[in-house]
């Protein structure tokens, strides 16, 4: 059940910032912890929202190369469904000129992802194939649109033919929609047999078999999320075979210092890509924080293109 209530307004420690919160970002990961099935990690706030955007208030005891009033977005542990959120000064991500305040609040999470799941694990080059599941979601339009700007080719999937044609206005060079047609079997048709060099899963256990038949040699699976289920049998001799390998790994629960890093990548990475104009955020639609509980009803509908925001202010 979601409620909005007041609590004790969140006070910014050493190391951190405190953000006057815009608006605030939807994540599966906001389902599952509202479920009970994905605690915050340890000291983290207990109140939902992983990304948010909005204005420095106040500077905690060491931060510096910020100021009160900066306009910025946040990859955070937890808190951003707020009107007041404690950062850690290394989570930080400046407002791109281009992106309006409201809409950075979509940008931390699925840039901090992809820049790290699919540049950093996934090793992705430029002429290689990327078959990216669910390319119609937050992840997915991003991931489709970075891909593309680094000269990957693109494959996605996605469950309807308004998402899959949505996803080729994005970049998507193939698009299979995964209820009519086997992804594996089109995969290899589009790469003349070869497969895919790169792969970004959120199904898990579900999609395991038919993603690493649709690897090629040398092959990266990068799996981030675990819609499918989280236990599945590997082929260890396909994976020999093909010299691949399988990558798992989330944000959320790594220490500052890898975050502070990621965001740092992402900055590098992202940000001059989101300023020429060859990446754009994706917002489906902007719902206030008092409508958290139909936000949450759109997001497990599938229903949505891109990201769910909440305007909080």
């Amino acid at each position: 059940m979601l409620a909005v209530d007041e609590v004790p307004d969140a006070q910014a420690g050493p190391g951190e910032v405190l953000v006057s919160v815009t608006a605030a970002a939807l994540n599966r990961a906001d389902l599952l912890q509202r479920q009970g099935f994905y605690d915050p990690p340890r000291g983290a706030s207990p109140y939902l929202g992983m990304e948010c955007s909005g204005t420095i208030r106040a500077l905690g005891e060491g931060v510096s190369g910020w100021q009160v009033g900066d306009e910025v977005c946040a990859l955070i542990a937890g808190g951003g469904y707020a009107e007041l959120v404690a950062v850690p000064a290394g989570q930080l991500l400046p407002r791109p000129a281009n992106v309006s305040l409201v809409d950075a609040a979509g940008l931390p999470e699925t840039t901090c992802t992809v820049y790290s799941m699919l540049f950093v694990e996934g090793r992705l080059q430029p002429g290689e194939t990327v078959l990216i599941h669910g390319g119609s979601g937050g992840i997915g339009t991003t991931a489709i649109q970075l891909a593309v700007a680094h000269g990957a080719r693109v494959v996605a999937t996605a469950g309807t033919r308004r998402k899959a044609d949505f996803c080729r206005t994005l970049g998507a060079d193939v698009t299979i929609n995964y209820r009519e047609e086997d992804f594996d079997e089109r995969v290899h048709e589009v790469t003349t047999g070869q497969g895919a060099d790169v792969i970004l899963d959120n199904m898990g256990a579900s999609y395991l078999e038919r993603n690493i038949r649709s690897l090629g040699i040398g092959g990266r699976l990068v799996v981030l999320g675990l819609q499918g289920g989280r236990k599945g049998e590997v082929d260890l001799g396909a994976l020999l075979a093909k010299r691949a390998g399988i990558f798992a790994a989330g944000l959320r629960g790594r220490p500052l210092e890898q975050k502070a890093a990621i965001v740092a990548g992402t900055h590098a990475f992202v940000w001059p890509t989101i300023e020429s104009g060859r990446f754009r955020p994706v917002i489906d639609r902007v719902l206030s924080l008092d409508d958290a509980v139909e936000a949450h009803r759109l997001m497990e509908s599938s229903e949505h293109v891109g990201k769910i925001l909440l305007r909080v202010r």
